[in-house]
């Protein structure tokens, strides 16, 4: 083998483990929500929800259990993701809308509190924000998201019974649909 081909592959190898350890540490950031174990059931997910106390945008913890007993529109989002920015104002006016009936809208940022904080203050949103970090994606995952994909959208009634999931940009009137069905 010559030279450059053992120097690219130290360089790789290198890489490779730099990658993995920065992943480790990062991933495990204090202000992650804990994974629910695979093959858990929905039921199990709603309750990893209830006892997560993510960071708010604001900078203060509040347990999510305080939303347990009313309808409750989960949305899992981040900064970077288009559609995910692109249906905040829907859900804003939602929000507005149905919260007259005791549904409350909350958004889990999956994403770090910098960027979730610099969003807001650009995009006004009418209702909670909590930064989860790359663990809000494990918890989507609890819920059937398998894909890990954004925006993803979880409607629990006031039982705590999973009513609907969204996975993609929300479609106003099927979201409504939902909530006029609670």
């Amino acid at each position: 083998m010559n030279t450059s081909r053992i120097l690219a592959a130290l360089v790789v190898a290198v890489a490779a483990t730099i990658g993995g350890f920065y992943a480790g540490h990062f991933f495990t950031d204090s202000n992650t929500v804990a994974a629910t174990p695979s093959g858990a059931s929905a039921g199990n997910a709603v309750d990893q929800l209830w006892k997560a106390t993510p960071p708010g945008a604001e900078g203060t913890s509040q347990p999510l259990a305080a939303f347990k007993g009313r309808p409750v529109v989960v949305n899992f989002w981040a900064s970077w993701c288009g559609p995910c920015v692109k249906e905040m104002p829907t859900l804003s006016a939602m929000q507005r809308d149905y919260e007259k009936k005791g549904v409350t809208f909350i958004g889990l940022g999956v994403d770090s509190e910098k960027n979730v904080n610099d969003f807001l203050k650009k995009v006004p949103v009418g209702y909670p924000v909590y930064v989860t970090g790359f663990g809000g994606a494990d918890l989507a995952r609890s819920f059937g998201n398998n894909a890990g994909g954004l925006p993803f959208t979880v409607v629990i009634d006031s039982k705590g019974a999973i009513r609907s999931t969204k996975l993609g940009e929300v479609d106003p009137a099927e979201l409504k649909h939902t909530l006029d069905n609670l």
